[in-house]
């Protein structure tokens, strides 16, 4: 339930303690499902709260004694800060809200938002605090569905949507991310391209479906041969793949490729349109480099993109790599 414009601090005239109203309007308040609330300054004590706490929480509303019930009753990972910013706020009479976790009389846990408004006397001194508090359980779990349904599509977009690796995006931030990194540091990161030998020639003769399913087995494959955590591995585009190897040396980053490379081949893929045998192949470039300060990664992503240009110049199915 939302508070809508029943909340005090969107009246114009200050709620009035139920007590000195009228019996009617006393009815009002304790029919709505907002849960009406007085606590006196001073003392620190409920004056009122409404007989709907009772069924909201399970807690009796002659149980609500003072402030220190309504912490106490409180999930202890809010307790501190709501008490903190309520006090303040009450003490330099602004109203406000504040939404935690509420203890039912069970053991369970329900979202409230309290809505508060600042009472003065005459003499503009803060009198007493009324307010309501409101039920907004579905309101959180709807937010979190929300929470989560965004963050699954912010992982989607950064995801390769045939092979279900990462896809070029991912692969952009996480150079940056790495360069960066090993420039501050002085440290190696190397880099591998891979690209499928003769793949065109693939789809023209067992059909683009066929194609798209070779792509998944490739990327599967290929997903395998970094061994460390920080190792990331994405989809280039196309039939092209990328290793990125932080803190790797040459030597290294040309055996991870030629790890690759077996991989590939060692799946033993039938490709009856290759000019190089009956299977398929990768070709792959290798690069690595220490980042100085005036480096950038786009001329060293080029410079190994290259490479792999001139592996498959070369006669494909090899590795070309070099610093």
């Amino acid at each position: 339930m939302t508070q809508d414009n029943a909340s005090p601090a969107n009246m114009s005239n200050p709620v009035k303690p139920p007590e000195a109203d009228s019996t009617v309007y006393k009815t009002l308040l304790e029919s709505t499902k907002a849960i009406p609330w007085k606590i006196d300054w001073r003392t620190m004590t409920f004056s009122y709260i409404g007989p709907q706490i009772e069924t909201l929480l399970g807690w009796a509303p002659e149980s609500w004694v003072s402030a220190g019930d309504w912490a106490a009753r409180m999930h202890p990972e809010d307790r501190e800060w709501v008490v903190d910013y309520c006090v303040s706020q009450s003490r330099s009479g602004i109203d406000h809200e504040a939404d935690y976790r509420a203890l039912t009389k069970d053991g369970e846990y329900i979202w409230i938002r309290d809505v508060v408004h600042v009472l003065r006397n005459a003499d503009g001194e803060v009198e007493a605090l009324i307010g309501f508090m409101f039920d907004i359980s579905e309101r959180k779990k709807t937010e979190e569905k929300l929470l989560q349904l965004q963050k699954e599509l912010e992982e989607l977009s950064f995801q390769d949507g045939l092979t279900r690796v990462a896809n070029r995006r991912m692969f952009d931030s996480i150079i940056q991310v790495e360069w960066t990194n090993a420039r501050r540091n002085s440290q190696p990161l190397s880099l591998i391209m891979l690209d499928i030998d003769y793949f065109k020639q693939y789809n023209d003769h067992y059909g683009h479906i066929q194609g798209d399913d070779c792509l998944k087995q490739v990327a599967e494959i290929l997903s395998s041969a970094g061994t460390r955590a920080n190792d990331f591995f994405a989809r280039f585009g196309g039939e092209e793949f990328v290793l990125v190897l932080p803190q790797t040396d040459s030597d290294a980053a040309k055996k991870i490729a030629e790890r690759c490379r077996k991989l590939i081949f060692k799946a033993q893929i039938p490709h009856a349109k290759s000019l190089i045998g009956p299977v398929l192949t990768i070709s792959v470039g290798v690069g690595t480099v220490i980042p100085g300060y005036q480096d950038e990664s786009v001329d060293f992503i080029n410079s190994v993109d290259q490479r792999l240009y001139q592996a498959k110049q070369l006669g494909r199915n090899c590795i070309i790599g070099g610093n």
